[in-house]
């Protein structure tokens, strides 16, 4: 149901599918405006959009890169305009670069990793903190990172290219969210584990959540509903005392 208070507005990059599709579709039934960001899946961000629409809600589905710089800017603005005054920011969009070992993987997987996973996180709270930052006549807001439990353990065998970006995520969470605490901005990265959405058959292993589950401890794969809890949490006032933290959902592992 939506609330009647109004949150702003929303950029959920990434939000046409998995995670990011369910962390706009929360968002949309908690009260805030989304935009809803994609690289491609035009259509299954259309249908995130009317899903939040059709419960009372706003939202725009945004096309961008978040490679590209001129897209993250094109991508603010037109939130902006549509949608209002942006006060949170959530980093979801993310590529893997591929299952590979160090030894086989190539430069141009670890660039596209690194321009999006990272370089386009950058630039996106960049500009959120733009516009937000009380320090610059905004009025504050929250910025969530996602980042991966991968950062942690690794990912030997798999993809330590992706780890070492999600890494990266973590040490910029606790950066910016030092620079930005006296500006009315709160920084806080989600850090999810095993999660059963469609990115471990895009990268050709669909039988992975089962290969792994032994792994882990609660002896389940989380759901994409779970994180977006985890996400919610963290741009609401109810963790107004938290910033600089990453939250593991893991299941323990």
């Amino acid at each position: 149901m939506i609330k009647n208070q109004q949150l702003g507005a929303l950029i959920v990059t990434g939000a046409s599918r998995g995670i990011g599709a369910a962390i706009a579709r929360l968002a949309g039934a908690r009260g805030y405006a989304v935009g809803v960001n994609f690289c491609s899946g035009a259509t299954e961000a259309q249908r995130v959009v009317d899903e939040i629409v059709s419960g009372g809600g706003r939202a725009v589905a945004i096309p961008a890169d978040v490679s590209r710089e001129e897209d993250i800017v094109r991508m603010f603005a037109t939130v902006e305009r549509e949608l209002g005054p942006i006060s949170g920011l959530v980093n979801n969009a993310g590529v893997t670069g591929g299952f590979a070992r160090v030894e086989e993987v190539t430069a141009e997987a670890i660039r596209e990793v690194f321009a999006v996973n990272v370089a386009g996180t950058i630039l996106c709270a960049r500009e959120a903190v733009r516009r937000m930052s009380t320090r610059r006549g905004g009025s504050g807001g929250a910025i969530v990172n996602i980042s991966s439990r991968a950062a942690h353990t690794g990912a030997a065998g798999e993809w330590v290219h992706y780890a070492a970006s999600k890494g990266a995520i973590g040490s910029f969470t606790i950066g910016l969210a030092r620079e930005v605490a006296t500006e009315g901005i709160r920084v806080n990265a989600v850090a999810p584990g095993l999660i059963d959405t469609e990115l471990h058959a895009a990268n050709g292993e669909p039988g992975r959540l089962q290969r792994l589950m032994p792994s882990i401890p609660m002896q389940r794969a989380g759901l994409p509903q779970e994180v977006a809890e985890g996400v919610l949490w963290l741009l609401s006032p109810a963790a107004s005392y938290t910033t600089g933290a990453i939250l593991e959902i893991g299941g323990g592992r």
